[in-house]
């Protein structure tokens, strides 16, 4: 009981808090003892105010007030007798104020309501009720009191409008016409002068416009609004041209200040925080950079597509002027805008808007148009090669595929040779390498701890922002995108291949199978290969498709198809007679199709080959080689001379002695029957004579059986070539028996100039010694020499 400590009620225990009324009582009593608070004044009460006001009202009735005579009271006497009876309307003249009773003026104070006089109401009744409207011709009503509030209401006026129209109609009929005043007319020099000083005016302002952008973007961004006003130029003296130098001027100052990155835009709830004034500055900088970047590229997209767009604030089309522009102006405008397109989206394929620009090129690889659709195939290949991550080479294929299935596959050839440009050499179709990684992640989480578990996290996290700041290019993400492009391409090849056999678009369908022939899945060899066969047997395949085709199926089986059990004797006999179809001249580019079926056919499969089918085709490839052009004609001996060293029973074409019954049939379809072996190589005896010294120098080789020693042999620079090589290093556009063509010469003459020196210096010497002789023999004798040089 000693140990416990009663608490006082209204004691300062623990938590105690005082309240606001208390401590203001306090410091009040406080100021009160120390003589420093102020006396407050004495309000008075409703009753007091109303006991004080019927006692001035009773002495005034009873006439005891002095203060207010008589003479300026309005009531007349039979009132105050009225008034004045006890008991009569007592509560009445006791709860009126005398300010109504009188004209006294009342005292200046605070007042809850404002007295109105009934000359004043009636004064404010007589006074139109007038709403504030911006009509002239409205009219107010009554308002309407509600619970809710008050109801305005108003009227329409109306006009007598057709009086009006009719006295302006007769105002004008018979007033007199106003002459105009007529302009001076121009002659054709004065109008030309005149257009050239407005050009120059605003070439001047455009360069300083694109200048000022490009020296400091940030602070001169406002200018580029007054750059692109100059793209919808309307003055039909010169708009053509001004347009032109707009577009280009914009397009180069876009390439140069578009920034690295993707410039996202803020939300609502982004825009109303409180940013530093360095971060509002970019922030603003990036909003009218896109605003006007969006608008640029909307004006490319109408023009591109042939509409002439126009100046909402085009003063010259007020005054009547039209711009017309002839047809081959607005092609030019076409053609100028799509190549401002291409260089944007070459110059910054990651920028925003990257899907709209491609939406509008890819249609133009299928115009009519040739020199736009050579532009943006162009693009497009340029953009293929380029590409490393596969991100832009996705949506480009993906909205070409989409083209060509809406058109229904009548396109241009071009549309699908762009797939060739690009370079895929990994897929991953089943997706194993992610499936491989989530499957040992999973194994691993399992048999770690909670603590290896949490450490695993933080350096998978801390090795991708490494991964972010290293700037290189994901692997696996890389795949699948490939990935994706070659699922997408091969699935529009294999519907040409399906449904249209007689398209224009079978030689690239078959090209591009043979490019991609190493990526293609391993469950559609087999109908490929049905219909090849199908494709070869029809007979409606030219010699360019047959050798695609061939090309692709060995292909296939030089890889992945190695395992199955296919025969391909029909491509061997296909390619046998196939041959001596290629063109030769101007057209004989078709020659590196040849080497590449003959390279995949016999070189890369020499041990599945019987000697009389390596005979035929050497003996086939000599015949093709009298037909081509010299850089062919080159690489065909080229591979002549790898067949010679690398088969053995190729002596028997260099012996004039038959081995064994028959003799040589050119004429039959199959390689096997032909008894190649009783022919010679006699077409070497004819290439020694060739013109081109390259051919003669191969076919003296050829003809001593391709010694590498000795006498006959070729240069190692030769010898080290591949045989495609050779159709570039001499082909005839370029150079010529592998010299160079000689620059084009100057047309200015050349005089010669005298001087005091010589060509040859020793004949200088020789003057100048005789020179010295005739001197010095002057000054020692008199008499001239009669052998002495003059």
């Amino acid at each position: 009981m000693a140990a416990k400590k009663s608490v006082k009620r209204g004691g300062k225990g623990k938590g105690y808090k005082a309240s606001s009324t208390k401590l203001t009582n306090k410091r009040t009593s406080k100021l009160a003892k120390q003589g420093k608070l102020k006396p407050k004044k004495k309000k008075k009460g409703w009753g007091e105010l109303n006991q004080q006001s019927e006692i001035q009202n009773h002495h005034r009735v009873n006439g005891r007030d002095e203060s207010v005579p008589e003479e300026e009271s309005d009531l007349s006497d039979q009132d105050l007798d009225f008034y004045g009876t006890p008991g009569t309307a007592s509560s009445f003249i006791s709860d009126a104020k005398f300010g109504s009773l009188s004209k006294e003026t009342v005292s200046k104070g605070k007042k809850r309501k404002k007295n109105i006089d009934e000359g004043e109401e009636e004064n404010y009744e007589q006074k139109p009720r007038k709403l504030f409207a911006k009509e002239e011709n409205i009219k107010s009503l009554l308002p309407i009191k509600t619970s809710h509030g008050v109801i305005p209401q108003m009227t329409q006026i109306k006009q007598e409008e057709p009086e009006i129209k009719e006295e302006m109609i007769e105002k004008s009929e018979t007033a007199t016409p106003e002459k105009q005043e007529e302009l001076p007319t121009l002659t054709n020099i004065e109008l030309y002068a005149n257009r050239q000083e407005k050009l120059r005016a605003r070439k001047t302002r455009i360069a300083a416009l694109a200048s000022s952008l490009i020296e400091n973007p940030e602070e001169n961004i406002k200018k580029l609004k007054e750059l692109r006003s100059y793209v919808t130029e309307c003055d039909p003296d010169m708009f053509l041209t001004v347009r032109k130098l707009a577009m280009i001027s914009m397009m180069e100052v876009f390439k140069d200040i578009i920034p690295g990155y993707r410039i996202r835009l803020p939300t609502e709830a982004e825009k109303a925080a409180k940013l530093k004034k360095e971060t509002k500055k970019i922030r603003d900088f990036e909003e009218t950079f896109l605003l006007n970047y969006k608008k640029y590229l909307e004006f490319l997209e109408m023009t591109c597509k042939g509409k002439l767009v126009e100046d909402k604030d085009n003063r010259f089309g007020k005054s009547g002027a039209e711009l017309r522009p002839s047809p081959a102006a607005s092609q030019s405008l076409s053609v100028l805008a799509a190549k401002c397109l291409c260089e944007i989206l070459k110059a910054h394929p990651h920028f925003n808007y990257r899907n709209n620009i491609i939406t509008v090129l890819v249609p133009h690889m299928n115009k009519g148009n040739k020199e736009v659709r050579d532009i943006v195939c162009d693009t497009v290949r340029e953009i293929f090669r380029s590409d490393k991550s596969g991100e832009v080479s996705l949506e480009i294929v993906k909205s070409i595929s989409r083209m060509v299935k809406i058109r229904e596959f009548k396109v241009k050839r071009e549309v699908l040779d762009s797939f060739l440009s690009l370079k895929i050499k990994q897929v991953d179709y089943d997706g194993d390498l992610v499936k491989q990684d989530g499957k040992t992640r999973k194994e691993m989480m399992k048999k770690m701890s909670r603590r290896e578990r949490k450490k695993k996290k933080k350096m998978e996290l801390l090795e991708h922002e490494l991964l972010e700041t290293r700037a290189s290019e994901d692997k696996n993400k890389k795949i699948k995108m490939h990935t994706e492009i070659v699922q997408t391409i091969f699935h529009t090849y294999f519907r040409v291949l399906k449904s249209l056999h007689q398209s224009s678009l079978l030689s690239a369908v078959l090209e591009g199978l043979a490019r991609f022939a190493h990526l293609i899945n391993v469950d559609f060899f087999e109908d490929l290969f049905n219909v090849f066969n199908n494709l070869i047997d029809s007979g409606n395949l030219g010699y360019r498709e047959s050798l695609h085709c061939i090309k692709t199926a060995f292909v296939i089986l030089m890889g992945q198809g190695e395992v199955l059990n296919i025969d391909p004797m029909r491509f061997y006999t296909h390619l046998y007679n196939s041959i001596l179809s290629v063109h030769a001249g101007v057209s004989s580019d078709d020659t590196s199709l040849v080497l590449d079926c003959v390279e995949c056919m016999l070189g890369r499969r020499r041990r599945q080959i019987s000697q009389q089918r390596v005979l035929a085709f050497i003996k086939r490839i000599c015949t093709l080689s009298l037909q081509q052009d010299g850089h062919c004609c080159v690489a065909l001996l080229a591979v002549l001379r790898s067949f010679v060293v690398n088969f053995k029973s190729s002596e028997l074409l260099f012996d004039n002695e038959t081995q064994g019954s028959g003799m040589f049939l050119p004429e039959l379809p199959h390689p096997e029957h032909s008894n190649a072996h009783n022919t010679m190589l006699w077409e070497i005896t004819l290439l020694k004579n060739h013109y081109h010294p390259v051919v003669r120098q191969f076919a003296a080789h050829l003809g001593k059986m391709a010694p590498t020693s000795g006498e006959g042999q070729l240069p190692v620079d030769l010898l080290r070539r591949d045989p495609k090589q050779f159709l570039q290093d001499f082909k005839p556009t370029e150079i010529f028996f592998g010299i160079e063509f000689p620059k084009k010469c100057s047309t200015k003459k050349k005089y010669f100039k005298p001087g005091t020196e010589f060509t040859q210096p020793e004949f200088s010497q020789i003057v100048a010694d005789t020179c010295r002789m005739m001197e010095g023999g002057k000054g020692s004798t008199e008499e001239p020499r009669e052998d002495s040089v003059t």
